[in-house]
């Protein structure tokens, strides 16, 4: 089974599983009230509200007990379209199902009903063919609260997080995959190395390197240069705080305002954001001055910070922050160089990740052309750079997947996912060609012929969020760092005497 038919799969599996979590809730708790239980990454969960009623993780087993009772007799999911009256008349005392079946009326959807037992759900579909052949092993992991459509403002609800398999043996190979990555966790062996912290009186969401971390921090940042300067690149600073003119030009607020910090100053109605991305501060330094032919291509690297701001309840450890440092690269470039460039990065990105012992493949993110408006810039500028991206990586045998909806919003771009140590897959390096930016800027440079021409401009990072690149890297390396990465590399015990440590000095130092 393909990796992706395999996952279409498990997502059906644990779908299923979610279903019969509530059909076991309600059996136990009759006054509860089922909101919604998708599949997640390695299991499922279902949201209640349980109103006066509260239950913990000493309850889990006895609900795991009745799934178990009812899923003798869940044999198939039977299947039927129901008008929005039906709907309404069947979960008339549920509030929130009520508004989900008012949004698929709106939106002009068929309400469908699945069944299984005597539980039947509000559901769009996707479940196993036969579920108590199928779910063959189930485990309720925790209860967690969560607010109703992820809305601070709404109801907190009571959400069971669980996960199922085929069989006994995959349950318990993934309860010690699990165990495993417990011991790994970063933000566990951050804290027992003291390599970074989180303060409430600055926020969560930006994280603080202590020494020893720093040490950590400034060894990729040295490599990274090293790495910057063999290809010739030029290392600039840009600042933290832009006008919002700048990313009206480069539509960031038009696609990404929601995730950029604003602010106002006290001395003029001039508003202001941090910034999300390096790219449209390096188009103002190519464009101080009118560029030559003979002076491409023009790279440069920046490792100021950035900023996104994400909610509260996404940011994990280093792994998703609001503040973090990028190893940014971009190249302004004549059509005729991105070959050159491409392959230049390429052998760059697995230089990189060869030195810090990452499994990686690379994946094709195209736009998704049902979806034009998620996207700048016209329909052939888009399939030209796709396709250029097909032969660049056709030309250096380098095997690759398409994945469609999966594009910069302002072009295509090579994605490298690396597996680390716990076969855990993360998107960490990126080659981008950007259809917009220079044209949005009026970039100019003028060619052989004494004309004026739009540059390319090629985005690149090696190792990404250098915040979240450190994460992943501490719990693949166990927190046992390479020696040059180490931020202690080595120790010298004196056994006893003042001669000893006279000498241990000497050789320390």
């Amino acid at each position: 089974m393909s990796d992706k038919k395999n996952k279409e799969y498990m997502d059906e599996l644990r779908h299923s599983c979610a279903h019969l979590l509530a059909a076991a809730v309600l059996e136990l708790y009759p006054e509860a009230k089922p909101t919604i239980g998708p599949p997640i990454e390695d299991g499922f969960y279902y949201d209640f509200d349980f109103e006066k009623e509260s239950i913990s993780k000493d309850d889990l087993e006895q609900i795991e007990n009745k799934m178990r009772e009812l899923l003798k007799d869940w044999d198939s999911f039977e299947h039927r379209e129901v008008s929005a009256e039906e709907a309404r008349e069947y979960f008339e005392d549920n509030d929130y199902k009520l508004e989900l079946i008012d949004e698929i009326e709106q939106d002009d959807e068929k309400i469908t009903f699945y069944t299984s037992g005597n539980f039947t759900d509000l559901c769009r579909g996707g479940h196993v063919e036969s579920p108590n052949e199928e779910i063959g092993a189930l485990k309720l992991e925790k209860v967690a609260g969560a607010y109703w459509r992820g809305d601070e403002d709404k109801e907190m609800l009571t959400r069971i997080y669980g996960t199922c398999f085929n069989t006994k043996g995959e349950l318990e190979e993934y309860l010690e995959w699990k165990q495993e990555a417990k011991h790994r966790d970063h933000k566990k062996l951050g804290t027992e190395l003291d390599l970074f912290m989180f303060s409430d009186n600055i926020g969560s969401g930006f994280p603080i390197f202590t020494p020893k971390g720093n040490i950590v921090r400034q060894e990729i940042l040295k490599y990274c240069r090293e790495i910057n300067d063999k290809c010739g690149f030029n290392e600039v600073h840009t600042p933290n705080l832009n006008k919002k003119q700048l990313f009206e030009t480069s539509g960031h607020t038009e696609k990404f305002e929601d995730g950029m910090f604003e602010v106002h100053s006290n001395f003029g109605e001039d508003k202001y954001f941090l910034k999300p991305m390096n790219c449209p501060q390096h188009t103002q330094i190519f464009d101080r001055k009118l560029r030559s032919y003979r002076d491409l291509p023009i790279r440069y690297s920046d490792f100021a910070n950035l900023y996104r701001d994400e909610k509260p309840g996404e940011l994990s450890g280093l792994t998703r922050v609001s503040c973090f440092s990028q190893d940014d690269g971009h190249i302004f470039c004549k059509q005729e160089h991105i070959k050159q460039e491409y392959n230049q990065t390429l052998d760059a990105i697995e230089e990189v990740l060869s030195t810090f012992d990452l499994e990686y493949e690379v994946v094709l993110s195209l736009w998704d052309p049902e979806n034009k408006d998620d996207y700048l810039g016209e329909d052939s500028l888009w399939k030209e750079a796709q396709q250029q991206l097909r032969e660049l990586l056709e030309d250096k045998d380098i095997e690759y997947k398409e994945e469609a909806g999966e594009a910069a919003f302002y072009g295509p771009k090579m994605d490298f996912i690396v597996t680390d140590a716990l076969k855990r897959e993360w998107d960490i390096s990126t080659i981008q060609i950007d259809l917009n930016l220079p044209r949005r800027f009026e970039l100019e440079y003028v060619d052989e012929d004494g004309n004026r021409k739009t540059p390319i401009m090629i985005h690149r990072a090696m190792v990404g969020s250098l915040e979240r690149f450190i994460g992943i890297l501490i719990e693949h390396y166990g927190g046992k760092f390479p020696v040059w990465l180490s931020p202690t590399q080595v120790h010298f015990i004196p056994v006893s005497s003042e001669n000893h440590i006279k000498g241990t000095k000497k050789i320390a130092t």
